[in-house]
């Protein structure tokens, strides 16, 4: 696969993945998931689910460090901004964590090109919030999230799957 095959594979996630409404009780169930996910893999992250306003979950698994949060703020800060998946600006920025600072002026302490960020779109009102999860390699990042979100929303989370490195 090339770079230019998993940007478009990537954008058919976003376009597919959206919730029919997201609420507090949505955050917390897909929060959950991901957690159960997380326990049952033993995947050392932390998991970030928040809409613009406020934080709505949070979750520290062992073997996670405060390291992790930080990353998972600055990478929601991406998509709060560019309303894109982290990973995805990550392959269309050129693959380097700099080019954030160099192509729009943001600072690399708010601001991370990492996978693992994944804008929450609502149908009919667009991204209104981010989940992110942190600590592992960024790819397996972004598609542990993806993977969880196709399976709380119903999708077929094989067809929508990055290919393998």
């Amino acid at each position: 696969m090339t770079i230019a095959d998993d940007i478009a594979k990537i954008i058919a996630q976003e376009q597919a993945i959206a919730f029919a409404s997201f609420d507090e009780a949505e955050a917390f169930a897909l929060g959950s998931r991901m957690r159960e996910r997380a326990l049952a893999d033993e995947l050392p992250i932390i998991v970030d689910i928040r809409t613009w306003d406020r934080p709505l979950f949070y979750a520290a698994m062992p073997g996670s460090t405060a390291s992790n949060a930080d990353w998972a703020r600055r990478k929601i800060n991406v998509v709060k901004m560019f309303h894109k998946s982290t990973l995805r600006m990550f392959l269309e920025q050129g693959g380097s964590v700099q080019e954030i600072g160099a192509r729009h002026g943001l600072s690399v302490s708010d601001y991370v090109l990492a996978g693992g960020a994944f804008p929450i779109r609502v149908e009919g009102a667009g991204v209104i919030g981010a989940i992110a999860i942190s600590g592992l390699p960024q790819r397996q990042d972004h598609a542990v999230v993806v993977e969880v979100l196709c399976a709380h929303l119903g999708l077929d989370g094989h067809a929508l799957a990055l290919a393998a490195d």
